[in-house]
């Protein structure tokens, strides 16, 4: 792993936070929608994704969340756009594995390394993969159906 200058990391977050990308939900049905909410956080989001067959068409995210939640999800939902559902499942397994303080492929997480310190802070993980999370389960689901 590389070291990564920890301000750009943190300039990262805080774009991703002050702007965050496709923050706000779709009223229209194609949409799978799933609500998260933590227990220990203001976290209280949900996340949407409209599949086009195997393919992530849009994900999109609104509520209340802190800034960590926010910006990792708003990163993962500029990530994983337009990705297959597998691609999008290897993107996830390797941002849990960075989370995790495993092994992961930098390339593939791409702004989501802004996150790489997280998991060495118990309190936050929970911030960080709550909306990739919500991704998971729908993916999982729509597979299941």
């Amino acid at each position: 792993m590389s070291e990564i200058d920890p301000n750009l990391l943190r300039d990262i977050i805080m774009d991703h936070y002050q702007y965050p990308r496709n923050h706000q939900l779709s009223e229209e049905p194609s949409y799978q929608s799933k609500h998260m909410a933590s227990e220990s956080c203001i976290d209280d989001i949900t996340v949407q994704v409209k599949f086009d067959q195997d393919r992530i068409e849009d994900v999109r995210f609104d509520g209340q969340a802190c800034t960590i939640s926010t910006a990792s999800t708003s990163i993962m939902s500029e990530l994983v756009k337009g990705k297959t559902k597998e691609e999008a499942n290897e993107i996830i397994r390797n941002y849990f594995s960075m989370i995790d303080q495993k092994e992961y492929d930098e390339d593939l997480l791409e702004e989501a390394i802004a996150f790489q310190n997280v998991g060495k802070q118990a309190n936050r993980i929970n911030c960080a993969t709550i909306g990739w999370k919500a991704l998971r389960d729908m993916i999982k689901e729509s597979e299941g159906k």
